[in-house]
């Protein structure tokens, strides 16, 4: 048995195809179900139900499986820590991101982290909040930059910024007259807001409760671009966080909260055993400084 084994039926248990698994893994079907052959006969027993419909792990496979991931993940981070060693603000680095900040975000800070560590190589995953804390607990990536808190045990947290709310409402909506909401002005309003998935939503949510608006159900948007466009054509009012604001878009009405901003907070979230402390710390600051210095209307981290 060997690591390159392991590969192979991780491969297959994730693609559910020997094909499609040999291809991932740079060789021929036929290599990969030998080698698996030989690591069932190995262990003396069968990970693996074959029949011409489809490819299934049995309960034994299933097992192995997991066990077979921690295995290879602690492997490569030997691998990474021999090289980070040799230089700790370079080599790989995996980072995921929300799809409510990344567009927002990234043109921001990927300057002056590159101009700041040039050796680093950045491979950039964006997905939502589960998805990404569940690629981080598994090792996938490297740190993750999402809404805090996030309900997980066994990580470190930075706060990068706290982004406020605005409300963005059409110049043909009756409350765009106002130079500031309070909670009474939004009462039994409808909102337009993100689909199941997006903490974007949550936080929304939370808004609305307090101002006692509700959510506008005949309608829920995949990303923060269909909900400015929504508010563009008139069909509704919705709650924009600061960095996706673009002021120079007359169809749109940004309008502070008063007398306190509702907001959420932005941090750097990695596992508490990674061996980068020293990189995740140095692009936490780098990242609040671009914030800073770029987007002078969020609050920056204390």
């Amino acid at each position: 048995m060997n690591l390159r084994d392991l590969k192979y039926l991780v491969a297959v248990a994730e693609l559910r195809h020997f094909g499609r698994a040999a291809e991932s893994c740079h060789v021929s079907q036929p290599t990969l179900s030998t080698q698996l052959r030989k690591l069932e006969e190995f262990l003396g027993v069968t990970l693996i139900e074959r029949n011409n419909r489809q490819v299934l792990l049995t309960p034994i496979g299933e097992k192995v499986v997991a066990q077979a991931r921690l295995v290879l993940r602690d492997s490569d981070q030997l691998v990474k820590l021999a090289r980070e060693a040799r230089d700790p603000f370079g080599g790989e680095f995996r980072l995921g991101i929300i799809p409510t900040v990344a567009p927002y975000l990234l043109s921001k800070i990927l300057p002056p982290i590159r101009e700041a560590l040039p050796d680093l190589q950045i491979q950039l995953v964006e997905a939502q909040t589960a998805v990404v804390s569940e690629s981080l607990r598994e090792g996938r990536l490297d740190a993750v930059i999402l809404a805090l808190p996030l309900d997980e045990d066994n990580v470190r947290s930075e706060l990068l910024y706290a982004e406020p709310f605005y409300l963005a409402v059409s110049p043909k909506h009756e409350l765009c007259g106002l130079n500031s909401v309070r909670s009474e002005d939004l009462a039994s309003a409808e909102v337009l807001l993100l689909e199941d998935g997006h903490c974007l939503r949550d936080q929304a949510l939370e808004v609305c409760k307090q101002a006692h608006a509700v959510e506008n159900t005949n309608f829920s948007a995949t990303s923060i671009e269909t909900l400015r466009h929504m508010v563009s054509a008139n069909v509704g009012i919705t709650l924009m966080p600061e960095l996706a604001m673009d002021e120079s878009d007359r169809t749109i009405r940004y309008i502070p909260f008063e007398p306190e901003a509702p907001h959420r907070r932005i941090g750097l979230v990695w596992r508490n055993t990674s061996t980068r402390e020293a990189l995740l710390q140095r692009l936490a600051s780098i990242i609040r400084d671009a914030v800073s210095t770029s987007l002078p209307l969020a609050q920056p981290a204390a």
